[in-house]
């Protein structure tokens, strides 16, 4: 069963507002596996020209779900994100997991520095991300469904950590790691 968590930034999140978030983006769960309990992140913006932004994301252990969409309406922004999360979700069942994929993931943590030791560089947030085996183009599609402009990923054959990014041409580059 997803888990939500809302949160509204200058909104506050009346219970019509969440019951209507979590059963329009609860629709998806159909799409996952049983057991699989994974946390959808809601973010809810109204900004001063009116206009209403909302972006979801679900992390899940070999892909992160993302989308986000604004309009003049809430609750028609939380129809169209729903649309897009669906889409992303058909995408990666038909392109991605077309091969089989049972070799697993390896789980990267990137630390964080204690406050009192921060330096001149400021991390001001830190992410985990989960390797899956993939080639290349995989990767490539992975990156264009969430939207980034580079993608880590372990390539299939090798086994090192690789990095697919976006060029200013808008052509893709490749970053492979040394094995010696």
């Amino acid at each position: 069963m997803l888990d939500f968590n809302v949160r509204g930034e200058n909104i506050e999140v009346t219970e019509s507002i969440r019951d209507y978030v979590e059963k329009r983006i609860g629709k998806i769960e159909k799409y996952f596996d049983q057991g699989a309990n994974p946390k959808a992140h809601v973010n809810l913006k109204v900004y001063q020209d009116r206009t209403a932004k909302v972006e979801v994301t679900i992390p899940l252990p070999y892909l992160v779900l993302r989308a986000e969409e604004t309009s003049p309406d809430l609750y028609a922004s939380v129809d169209l994100v729903t649309d897009k999360l669906e889409r992303q979700i058909r995408k990666y069942k038909t392109k991605i997991n077309r091969k089989s994929r049972e070799t697993g993931y390896k789980g990267v943590e990137i630390p964080q520095e204690d406050e009192e030791e921060a330096s001149e560089f400021d991390i001001v947030r830190t992410k985990q991300v989960s390797l899956k085996p993939m080639g290349a183009e995989e990767a490539i599609l992975q990156m264009d469904m969430l939207g980034h402009n580079f993608f880590i990923y372990e390539d299939a054959d090798t086994g090192s950590v690789d990095i697919v990014y976006r060029r200013h041409d808008g052509r893709y580059g490749l970053i492979e790691s040394a094995n010696e």
